[in-house]
């Protein structure tokens, strides 16, 4: 998890409240804690502020505590705000300022917690609602001086208390505001790191890299050991798009703290970004060496062979961590994956059904339904995405997309294309199902269902190419839409020049505007690219028509000998080659 996530830091309960509405009577209880007030006979004096409560103070608190019970917050409010000007007990303040912000009221929030720092003023929680408010009213030089009175009582927590406060005001678009006031703030407080790697995270949320790095340099000139800084000093490198600059940084933060795992880890993974898999693989294995029980590392060891293609060594790792249950049922998955490449389908399916709990879970049962599809165990497959449908509801888009896939491997194309239609009316903007239905509506002559699926699409996401490519494929049936399609194609051709298919369509549309040499060099160099049947056969028919005979039928030959079923190339053979004999 990258460390200027604001979002991801926990926030205080006092800062949910801030943020949240009632949603029932009771819910009071969770931001609003009752206070216990002591009986009248007792006359109980607190040992700060020397005060008895006298009777009708009493009352007055008895009365608004029982307001609050009954959701009557505005009767509760003032109760506690009268007893708060009457007692000197911050107690009171506080039960004031918590109703006060369960009610959204700023108003009568900072007057209750004015009256409360007067009591207290070393609390830090009244601190942290006060500058918050400030913050978010831009009252800086009453913000500033909050902070730096939170920094005085807790200078160890006013990193962890800063971040709670920018979480909030990240949402409320305040970073910017936030982070000047941390400038005045390290005015009075040069040699606080905390305040400059603050700041560093805020400019990255305003996404000014520069300026980041500035901060983040302040605060490691001051504290140069602080391994948070230098990872995220790294981190600004790497979003800045300089790997070799954050593998230098990682490298000799490495040397200088060896017993660092943290930077270790960061320095393996921008290796793997830049494909540098070998270093990586020896970073983790030197981890790993050290700290054996490290099952973190051992995963990541093991992928990184995976992805060197030492199956062995990847598997080994795998197998030792199936004793432990942190990590087993990962383990279990990429077991499955190394016997799935094998082309050992019982075993692989074996593995996978041993993923019992976790985030795997989902992903073990598709890979599972994957190999019974490409076993043409189609029943199997079908009966265990029923089961997925049960339980895991959430997934249910993607389920249903792999069991249309299913009946359109079978020529099920019918009932494919209900299937779709029924998800389609719970979700009818889904690109993905738009997508499936259109595609199966081509198989069904449904042209019309297509074209209005592919363009609903494009409404939403006009720079689709994928859309873009299959709307003007399916054009080229009718001449007189030529010119419509080749719009269409263009623009794909536009976003993603080097796609394969989209090279295949565009030349597809050259043939049928009578512009051979075109075709071909568009059709060659998609097929070089990728040796797809469909654009065998493109390929295949422009050379012929080019008189370049042998090759069509070598081309031809090559690919009906990788898929003899294909359509597209048993068309070419009955319309051109059987003509031929």
């Amino acid at each position: 998890m990258l460390i200027f996530r604001l979002i991801s830091v926990a926030i205080l309960v006092f800062l949910n409240g801030c943020a949240s509405s009632p949603e029932k009577p009771g819910a009071q209880e969770e931001v609003v804690e009752p206070v216990k007030i002591a009986e009248p006979k007792e006359k109980v004096r607190q040992s700060e502020a020397k005060t008895a409560i006298d009777p009708d103070v009493m009352y007055m608190l008895m009365a608004a505590e029982l307001a609050g019970q009954r959701g009557q917050y505005a009767i509760a409010l003032e109760g506690y705000m009268e007893a708060a000007k009457r007692v000197n007990d911050p107690r009171f303040a506080e039960r004031a300022a918590k109703i006060a912000m369960y009610m959204k009221d700023g108003g009568k929030t900072d007057e209750a917690v004015s009256l409360w720092l007067k009591q207290d003023p070393n609390n830090l929680m009244a601190r942290k609602i006060a500058a918050l408010s400030a913050l978010r009213t831009g009252n800086k030089s009453a913000a500033v001086d909050h902070l730096n009175a939170m920094l005085r009582v807790d200078p160890a927590g006013f990193e962890k208390t800063a971040m709670e406060l920018a979480n909030v005001l990240q949402r409320d678009g305040k970073s910017d505001f936030f982070y000047d006031a941390l400038d005045a703030v390290a005015v009075k407080n040069p040699k606080q790191a905390a305040v400059y790697f603050v700041q560093a995270l805020l400019a990255m949320e305003m996404k000014n890299n520069a300026m980041a790095e500035n901060k983040v340099q302040q605060a490691l000139d001051i504290q140069p050991d602080w391994d948070k800084a230098l990872i995220f000093q790294a981190q600004i490198a790497v979003f800045s798009g300089d790997l070799n600059k954050a593998k230098i940084l990682l490298r000799n933060a490495s040397v200088k703290y060896p017993e660092n795992d943290k930077l270790k880890k960061l320095l393996a993974q921008v290796l793997i970004k830049s494909a540098e898999y070998e270093a990586a693989g020896e970073v983790y294995q030197s981890i790993v060496l050290a700290n054996p029980k490290d099952g973190e590392s051992q995963i990541s060891l093991a992928l990184v062979h995976l992805q060197l293609e030492r199956d062995g060594k990847a598997e080994d790792i795998f197998n030792r961590l199936l004793d432990q249950p942190e990590w087993q049922n990962q383990a279990s998955f990429y077991l499955g994956k190394i016997e799935e490449k094998r082309g050992h389908v019982q075993q692989a399916l074996a593995w996978f059904d041993k993923v019992a709990d976790g985030p795997f879970v989902f992903e073990s049962a598709i890979s599972a339904v994957s190999l019974l599809v490409k076993d043409k165990k189609f029943d199997e497959a079908d009966s265990r995405l029923d089961l997925l449908s049960a339980r895991f509801p959430k997934q249910r888009p993607r389920i249903v997309l792999m069991q249309a896939g299913l009946y359109g491997q079978q020529g099920q194309y019918e009932k494919g294309f209900r299937l779709l239609t029924d998800a389609l009316a719970g979700q009818p903007e889904q690109r993905d199902l738009l997508y499936a239905r259109a595609l199966m509506a081509e198989r069904l002559k449904k042209l019309d269902v297509l074209e209005v699926d592919l363009k609903k699409i494009l409404a939403k996401y006009p720079d689709d190419a994928e859309a873009l490519n299959a709307l003007g494929y399916s054009l080229l049936g009718n001449a007189n839409r030529y010119a419509e399609a080749e719009k269409y194609l263009q623009q794909a051709l536009k976003l993603q020049p080097n796609e394969a298919v989209i090279m295949d369509s565009f030349g597809w549309l050259q043939f049928k505007q009578g512009k051979l040499e075109q075709a071909l060099g568009y059709l060659e160099r998609a097929y070089a690219k990728q040796q797809e049947s469909e654009i065998a056969a493109h390929l295949a028919e422009v050379l012929w028509s080019l008189g370049r005979k042998e090759e069509a039928r070598k081309i031809f030959n090559a690919a009906i000998k990788k898929a003899p079923e294909d359509e597209y190339l048993l068309d070419f053979q009955k319309r051109i080659l059987s003509g031929e004999k």
